[in-house]
């Protein structure tokens, strides 16, 4: 199911005596109805799309708490009293939520899929707001669309790999697993890089898995600071072995006291800096498809610790990527 954009979340701080110096992105942000015609990007024009994917039924069925089906909507809310620095060139749209109703995970995901290929299609930047990490597979329905002629990079940060069996079914815990055989079937490759895997938090069968597939992976233990010049250059590495990159962030890669909100929470996981200045590589290489936020559950937050640290990533993004 679809639903249209509004500005219920998109309010905010009105500073009208600064007139456009004083802008906020609830001002700036349009509404992009996909129920109708969606024009294309203009040339030399620069567009965003906000995509919600309102579901957590991935989340139920891997046993985790649910409550990120209201994460677009709070990520919205979070977002938009930044104040507005981008380009003249740059329009950032809000195109509405597909939503997951009732248990009809792999609906969703479909329609998902087709929103994203639609929009990219047209020239838009696309910013998916999950929804549970079952966003990811959605997600890469439509990315591989666009990419059919292209290395198609998988960069997950992320405490798990989430390349659990989906033999019974599908869940927020499959995603990966699922797009390795699709693209494997297609006689694709998979390229899929995973930094910020907790060794606690995954079973060795897991681990096995990942090395089967060849996924390249860093345990958050050696994501510190005497490390870190050998982890910039294992996403360097990476990036140069494939055309185009979708990034994907689990919130529950960082530690509690950054994102408290998510259905498991980290104790030890990543501060936000490390995070974003490997975001901001992956960005500046040129490569990045598309992005998206996954597992903000806002009835476990703390004073809307992660849905700021949620939104706060997407705003570097946009202001990295609307550079290029």
């Amino acid at each position: 199911m679809y639903r249209p954009a509004t500005k219920e979340y998109w309010k905010g701080r009105v500073d009208a005596q600064d007139g456009s110096l004083g802008s906020r992105w609830h001002q700036a942000v349009h509404l992009l109805d996909m129920a109708g015609t969606v024009p294309a990007v203009a040339e030399g024009e620069r567009g965003f799309a906000f995509l919600g994917f309102c579901c957590d039924e991935g989340v139920r069925r891997n046993q985790g708490r649910v409550g990120a089906i209201a994460g677009p909507a709070v990520l919205r809310a979070a977002m938009a009293s930044f104040a507005y620095h981008l380009p003249a060139h740059v329009t950032l749209y809000d195109a509405g939520d597909v939503l997951c109703t009732g248990q009809h995970l792999e609906e969703a995901q479909e329609q998902l899929g087709k929103k994203v290929a639609h929009l990219q299609q047209q020239g838009y930047s696309t910013l998916v707001l999950g929804g549970g990490h079952e966003t990811a597979y959605g997600h890469l329905l439509g990315l591989e669309q666009v990419t059919s002629q292209q290395r198609l990079g998988i960069l997950n940060f992320d405490a798990h790999f989430d390349l659990r069996s989906y033999a019974q079914q599908a869940s927020s815990g499959t995603p990966f697993l699922q797009m390795a055989d699709r693209l494997q079937a297609k006689g694709r490759d998979f390229h899929y890089q995973v930094l910020g895997v907790q060794e606690q938090g995954n079973t060795q069968a897991l681990f096995q898995v990942a090395e089967k597939l060849g996924v390249r992976y860093t345990l958050a233990e050696e994501m510190q600071s005497a490390q870190f010049a050998e982890v910039l250059q294992g996403v360097q590495s990476f990036l140069e072995e494939v055309d185009a990159v979708y990034v994907t962030i689990d919130l529950d890669v960082f530690a509690a006291a950054y994102a408290p909100g998510v259905s498991a929470v980290n104790a030890l996981g990543l501060q936000p800096d490390i995070v974003l200045c490997l975001l901001q590589q992956v960005v500046q290489s040129g490569k990045l498809l598309s992005l998206d936020i996954a597992e903000l559950n806002p009835g476990q937050d703390i004073d809307n610790h992660t849905a700021k640290l949620g939104a706060g990533i997407i705003y570097h993004a946009v202001k990295w990527w609307s550079r290029l």
